[in-house]
């Protein structure tokens, strides 16, 4: 039997107490001249020296040893840090722990913690054999002294509960790491000359538009607990993805070490949840980047092709955007990294800027600039830009095709096309270069007319097919350059998804494994260690 410290105690425990006094009472009420009841200002206090103190508990006592080991415990994961910052609070509950001990809603918990080992992590990460032991401890009445008294049984039972179930719900809802904060804390940026050492800046290689548990997500949880719905909403937050129960299935029958690596890496991607999840239909746009593959969907068809991407220092970004428009023959507007890296040091040269068809602008006026009176600091001050003309030696080719990002990368086509036939293709700057530039131009219009399609055709040095097409060059032989067409709207906007998965389907639907060019499995492993076996 457990007992309340200064709290009413179970009838069970005292009923033939207070059936004594009761008939005390009533003895008392029947002498006649004096009925009133003598005993009535005695508490159950009177008869504490008759409780077991082995089996007491005290509430305040559990609380404080709460919240000395939430604030003393090491902080692994976000779920980890709010278990900490509700216990702080003084007007905190206890969750599990009452007067009856621990009731079913630990052992609804339980039933889904035994089933993390299906997704390849580790019950001792969520204290599964030590909620075990302590309930065991509880509810057999299997107290000791000190650290396994009533009190420090239900203190560590409450604390352990508390942050596996928290773990459990942030980890399956929004996944186990933040790769908000894991990939655009990966690169450091070069430092710059007059930088002072303490500051440190990231370059940014990870902006999905992601669903984010918000700041209050746990007190949301602990309603669950606190309203007895918990089982109910954890059944519910593991992602229903195909391709995560495909991984799931996977993770089961393969016992190769790598592979199964592999598989709890893509796993955790597939955890995170987007807010424009890839659509299952109408146009859409996927770059593998361990693949080195576009993926073009629309209907039944599915265009693909070979893609270059960022290299090791350079890496591009993954992002969740849209193509909203094109342009065919387009200036090369030099980023100011690669301003600073490459041309800095060219700076007066007119030799190598006329070699590059690089010219400078002023950018307030955009007034042409001689090359020979700006110096490097000039450039380096923000103040002016290098422009790439169009043509067959610019860097992005004979065309490009623009998405909102933060990162000022794009796809578009390359005046090194034989990059294409490498196996290893990550060496840009953060773009991606596609191989099949036109066909991608016309996958991405909506039932565009053939006319329109010629003039990106002959603006692209490529063979018109119409003959109106072929009528335009037999009267404009003479010149060097056709640019029919420049700006070109892309409505409506396709949804472009820049991905990287080691394990993906090809254009065929069949699953491949592809390389970890960037070693993100070993990135996303290293912060899952703390739930895997």
């Amino acid at each position: 039997m457990l007992y309340l410290k200064n709290r009413k105690s179970s009838q069970k425990g005292f009923c033939s107490l207070i059936g004594l006094l009761a008939l005390a009472a009533l003895v008392l009420m029947g002498c006649g001249k004096d009925n009133s009841f003598k005993n009535k200002d005695i508490t159950m206090e009177a008869f504490s020296d008759m409780k077991a103190p082995t089996f007491v508990f005290d509430f305040q006592q559990v609380a404080r040893l709460v919240r000395s080991t939430a604030q003393s415990a090491a902080i692994e994961t976000e779920a980890d840090r709010r278990v900490r910052e509700y216990y702080a609070q003084p007007e905190a509950q206890l969750l599990w722990v009452d007067r009856a001990g621990v009731d079913h809603r630990a052992d609804s918990l339980l039933a889904y913690l035994h089933g993390v080992s299906a997704i390849g992590f580790s019950e001792h990460a969520f204290y599964v054999d030590a909620i075990e032991r302590d309930m065991q401890c509880l509810r057999q009445l299997q107290f000791g002294e000190g650290a396994d008294d009533i009190n420090h049984v239900a203190a560590r039972l409450e604390y352990h509960l508390t942050k596996a179930c928290l773990r459990y719900a942030y980890g399956y809802r929004y996944g186990f790491i933040n790769p908000l904060r894991v990939f655009n804390r990966l690169d450091e940026e070069e430092r710059k000359e007059g930088q002072p050492a303490h500051v440190v800046r990231y370059r940014g290689l990870f902006d999905m538009d992601m669903e984010k548990a918000p700041a209050d997500y746990y007190l949301s949880v602990i309603g669950k607990i606190q309203h007895d719905s918990l089982s109910q909403y954890l059944a519910s937050i593991e992602t229903q993805d195909k391709f995560y129960r495909q991984l799931k299935e996977m993770l089961q029958r393969d016992s190769s070490s790598m592979q199964r690596q592999r598989i709890l890496a893509n796993m955790e991607r597939t955890r995170w949840r987007l807010h424009n999840p890839v659509p299952e239909e109408g146009k859409r746009i996927i770059v593998n980047i361990p693949a080195y593959q576009l993926y073009a969907y629309g209907g039944d068809s599915v265009l693909h092709m070979r893609i270059v991407c960022g290299a090791m220092k350079t890496k591009t970004p993954l992002l969740t955007s849209a193509i909203e428009w094109m342009e065919v023959n387009p200036q090369w507007i030099i980023p100011q990294s690669i301003l600073e890296k490459d041309v800095v040091r060219h700076a007066g040269d007119s030799a190598y800027f006329a070699r590059n068809r690089y010219e400078i602008y002023e950018r307030a006026t955009n007034k042409q600039m001689a090359i020979s009176e700006v110096t490097g600091s000039m450039l380096l001050s923000g103040k002016y830009r290098v422009a790439q003309q169009s043509g067959d030696d610019n860097s992005l080719g004979r065309i490009v095709f623009r998405f909102k990002n933060q990162f000022s990368v794009f796809l578009h086509y390359t005046s090194t096309p034989w990059m294409f036939q490498r196996d290893s293709r990550s060496i840009s700057h953060g773009c991606v270069r596609v191989a099949k530039p036109y066909e991608l131009a016309a996958f991405v219009l909506d039932q565009p007319d053939e006319w329109l399609l010629d003039r990106i055709r002959i603006s692209m040095g490529l063979k018109p097919a119409t003959e109106r097409g072929m009528k335009y060059l037999r009267t404009h032989q003479e010149e060097e350059e056709h640019k029919l067409i420049g700006y070109v709207p892309v409505k409506p906007h396709v949804p472009l998804y820049i991905i990287y998965f080691t394990l993906w389907t090809d254009e065929n639907g069949a699953l491949q494994s592809w390389p970890d060019v960037y070693g993100y499995d070993r990135v996303i492993l290293e912060h899952l260690k703390p739930f895997l076996p």
